[in-house]
């Protein structure tokens, strides 16, 4: 059975203190992320925001912050998608830090918003692996990111993506610059 947005959104209202993504139709309950891995998530947002706020250049979220994505090509034309499915976005996901320029979300929504940012970090926890990581990365770049940043306590990296670009990893004393626009 293939769940969608508003079956999320009912589970939602009965569990608020649940975080939940919906996945290829399948709700995917989002455990507590480590102590560690959630500071940087926090330091990292705080410093974007504190850069991105006062130059008005778009929106800065966290991790409950959910996105409704488009249907790639490929889940759009599979066969076992009826008339009916094909107008229901199947992925509600939340990046842990997301940034949306401001000429493509001019007002704050009381609901999830149908779209994807330009930017979005992941950053690993403790029980996380990094191979889904990756692919939610890819994900959101090949619906239109700009930039994807995987973060990685452990290894004490930071690897930005870009669609049809090689990785590029980041270590400790290495400074990661942004633009507006761009990032290296």
């Amino acid at each position: 059975m293939s769940m969608t947005i508003a079956d999320l959104e009912q589970l939602q209202a009965q569990h608020p203190d649940w975080q939940m993504e919906l996945v290829d139709g399948s709700i995917v309950v989002m455990g507590p992320s480590d102590y560690e891995s959630d500071e940087i998530t926090i330091e990292f947002a705080r410093v974007m925001a504190n850069w991105v706020r006062p130059r008005k250049l778009g929106r800065v979220t966290g991790s409950s912050a959910g996105f409704i994505l488009p249907k790639s090509e490929e889940e759009d034309s599979s066969p076992e998608n009826g008339s009916s499915d094909r107008k229901e976005p199947r992925n509600l996901r939340a990046p842990d830090v997301s940034f949306m320029r401001a000429d493509r979300l001019k007002r704050t929504k009381r609901d999830f918003v149908e779209l994807v940012p330009d930017l979005m970090v992941e950053v690993k926890s403790k029980t996380d692996r990094v191979k889904p990581l990756i692919k939610k990365i890819e994900l959101f770049l090949e619906l239109g990111a700009v930039v994807g940043i995987l973060i990685d306590p452990d290894k004490r990296t930071l690897t930005v993506y870009r669609l049809n670009q090689a990785p590029v990893t980041l270590c400790d004393g290495d400074i990661l610059t942004a633009r507006c626009g761009s990032v290296r």
